[in-house]
């Protein structure tokens, strides 16, 4: 077939660059790549891409003219100024209808201002949310697109083809104008931080308050893999369990350090929810005891001067594993409610106009957070597609109340062990305080009048009101 050009072109070699570029190839995209390291792109060409039809370009010029016009490029950078820099270096040598597509985890602040910027230069902009890891982008990943229309038209095609697929369907569609993808992405990512905060809590409580070994400890997440819990978090956490390291025959999760890393998102969607006033607290506590891990020497000092209460097993260990499977699906449904609750509320404010049905569609394959649950989550939003939060869908409410009086037994018996579960606890929180008529605010309002003037409103009357509350 004569050569008219690249479809679509990978600038960045790292993971996720690399097999994207290898995915568009097998099913049948003309790619060109480019890596800022010149050898990078030569190892990837001699190596995993060897025999592809695969193109390669060792500066940015010849880069964007092996590609077919009007161009597409996939910008497969580390977020932040990097992405800046390349922008930089491309704008000069792109016209007017080229479309450059951000792939990285951008902040959706960032984003809304360089599509802005390169609107002005009759250049397409799209943020496009990725999730699935390594093997995802290699053979199908969860794709979150947003920005301009015309842009995702052009390139549907490719994007459908390199998706997931769950029942036939791809897992991406167009969510929205503007930074609408990332900013699902970055959302995405606050209910994995969630849900990852839930299960390594469920893991604390087995190891340390029933004495669960590695292989018990699998045992109970490969059962939890075949009912409702069902979810890629879920499932790979049954294989760290059973996953021995090569030195010490020990369980390799033994020994590594009880200190986690992170990249920003969680704490990005946590900032954003708290801007639009949007209640995330197990998102928010999920970014608090990230950062709480890292301060280990203090805490392995606190221990010392403080101890902890000694762990007791509860009467019945059966019970215990019954009741902690229940509050982690209870817990795992209000973890989904704050993060749809927050991408509807950000949708009115920023004027993305998404869909939550199609976020929990697409959310179903390829990604991290996806699980069984997202087929009852989608069934929700498809009945009401204004659902303002999970917890008034009828069958979605009734599983949660079903769970509660375990929920309840799983956090009291947490306290009594003295083990951290504050994702259980905040969850618990906040289904008690959306399902409770009355809270105590009126006497936060009351406060803040009586030390700042701030007034306050009444039940019984309209307006604004003052009190001298000394007199």
């Amino acid at each position: 077939m004569l050569y008219q050009g690249c479809e679509i072109g990978v600038a960045g070699l790292g993971v996720m660059g690399r097999n994207l570029a290898l995915n568009l190839d097998d099913h049948g995209v003309q790619v060109a790549v480019y890596n800022r390291t010149q050898d990078k792109t030569r190892e990837f060409l001699a190596g995993e891409a060897a025999g592809r039809r695969i193109r390669g370009a060792y500066d940015l010029k010849e880069f964007v003219g092996l590609l077919r016009k009007p161009r597409a490029l996939l910008l497969m950078v580390k977020a932040g100024p990097p992405v800046d820099q390349m922008l930089r270096e491309l704008l000069p040598l792109l016209e007017a209808g080229d479309l450059v597509i951000d792939g990285g985890n951008s902040h959706f602040t960032d984003t809304a201002r360089r599509e802005r910027i390169l609107a002005k230069k009759g250049l397409l902009y799209l943020g496009l949310g990725v999730s699935g890891g390594e093997k995802g982008a290699r053979f199908g990943p969860s794709l979150m697109p947003g920005g301009s229309r015309k842009g995702y038209d052009r390139v549907e095609p490719f994007l459908t083809a390199i998706a997931a697929q769950v029942n036939g369907e791809p897992c991406v569609t167009y969510l929205g104008t503007g930074a609408a993808g990332h900013y699902v992405k970055m959302v995405h990512n606050g209910i994995e931080y969630a849900l990852m905060q839930l299960l390594a809590e469920s893991y604390d409580l087995l190891k340390r308050g029933l004495g669960f070994s590695a292989p018990e400890l699998a045992q109970v997440f490969e059962s939890w893999q075949q009912g409702r819990l069902q979810s890629f978090l879920v499932e790979i956490t049954a294989r760290i369990f059973r996953k021995r390291d090569d030195l010490t025959g020990q369980p390799l999760v033994e020994l590594i350090l009880d200190a986690a890393g992170a990249k920003g998102t969680g704490k990005w969607s946590s900032w954003d929810a708290m801007d639009l006033m949007v209640p995330t607290p197990t998102i928010d506590v999920a970014v608090t005891m990230r950062d709480l891990s890292a301060h280990r020497e203090e805490r392995q000092e606190i221990a010392r001067l403080l101890g902890a209460p000694a762990p007791q097993d509860p009467a019945n260990r059966e019970e215990f594993l019954r009741q902690l499977e229940n509050a982690f699906f209870a817990a795992m449904v209000v973890s989904y409610a704050q993060g749809l609750a927050q991408i509807r509320q950000a949708s009115l404010a920023y004027h993305f106009g998404v869909n939550l049905e199609a976020v929990a569609r697409v959310w179903r394959g390829g990604c991290i957070i996806r699980a069984r649950l997202l087929e009852d989550i989608r069934s929700a939003l498809q009945i009401r597609t204004d659902l303002p939060n999970l917890l008034l869908d009828p069958h979605l409410g009734e599983m949660v109340r079903a769970c509660e009086a375990d929920w309840r037994a799983v956090v009291r018996q947490a306290v009594a062990w003295g083990l951290p579960a504050p994702a259980f606890m905040v969850s618990l929180a906040y289904y008690d305080a959306f399902r409770s008529p009355w809270l105590p605010a009126n006497l936060i309002q009351a406060q803040r009048d009586y030390f700042g003037a701030h007034t306050y409103e009444r039940l019984d009357r309209p307006g604004s009101f003052h009190t001298d509350w000394d007199d």
